[in-house]
């Protein structure tokens, strides 16, 4: 069955999980997501969201986003479970610090989007695809998102993962499409946040079985 989530309200957020030191609030009737901690803190200034349904490897997901203050950096986990099968859920606690979600205990696909945390970064605007265990970069392509200074929004995000072949589009561009030999078997996502970056998010929507 499709899911279907404004991100509206705390309402809409029973059952998900928030790891490392952060604040959710909704004061434009739409999720914004931010750390706690300075950027000074370096990874551990860092956070993570997850949604608490699990997915199936053919999928949609979309959702609009607003960046709100940068610099930063925003990635969407995806097909996230543990190693030999494990939820999620019932792995050790993560704290936020990244080298937690591509080295430790989960797999998982992490498209990196709005990338403006360091000056290499800002001088060319990508959009970066990995695959976990490890930290393989396995695509790359265009982030057409503005700056925050001059971003207006929504921005619609969607991403499709069709019998292994993965794309990534930002309204109509599309940044990258590449296909997995060994995909994995689907899982939960969640969205992740570099400190100081602010970002809002709404109208989560996930449907099973990706098209093309």
């Amino acid at each position: 069955m499709p899911y279907r989530n404004p991100l509206a309200s705390s309402a809409d957020l029973d059952g998900f999980r928030l790891e490392g030191e952060g604040a959710i609030s909704f004061p434009r009737g739409r999720m914004r997501l931010e750390s706690l901690r300075p950027p000074e803190d370096g990874q551990d200034a860092n956070i993570v969201l997850w949604c608490p349904e699990d997915f199936p490897p053919d999928v949609t997901v979309e959702w609009d986003f607003w960046p709100v203050h940068e610099p930063g950096l925003c990635i969407l986990f995806f097909h996230a479970r543990g190693r030999k099968g494990e939820d999620l859920f019932d792995l050790a606690p993560r704290t936020g610090p990244y080298e937690q979600y591509h080295h430790g205990d989960l797999d998982a696909y992490h498209v990196s989007y709005f990338r403006r945390m360091w000056p290499s970064e800002r001088r060319l605007h990508t959009c970066n695809l990995r695959k976990s265990h490890g930290f393989h970069l396995v695509a790359r392509g265009a982030d057409p998102l503005p700056a925050v200074l001059d971003a207006q929004g929504p921005y619609p995000v969607r991403l499709t993962v069709h019998r292994g072949e993965i794309t990534f589009r930002i309204g109509e561009l599309v940044s990258f499409r590449w296909r997995d030999e060994s995909p994995l078997p689907g899982g939960k996502i969640g969205f992740r946040q570099m400190a100081p970056m602010i970002g809002e998010y709404a109208n989560l929507r996930v449907t099973p079985g990706g098209d093309r």
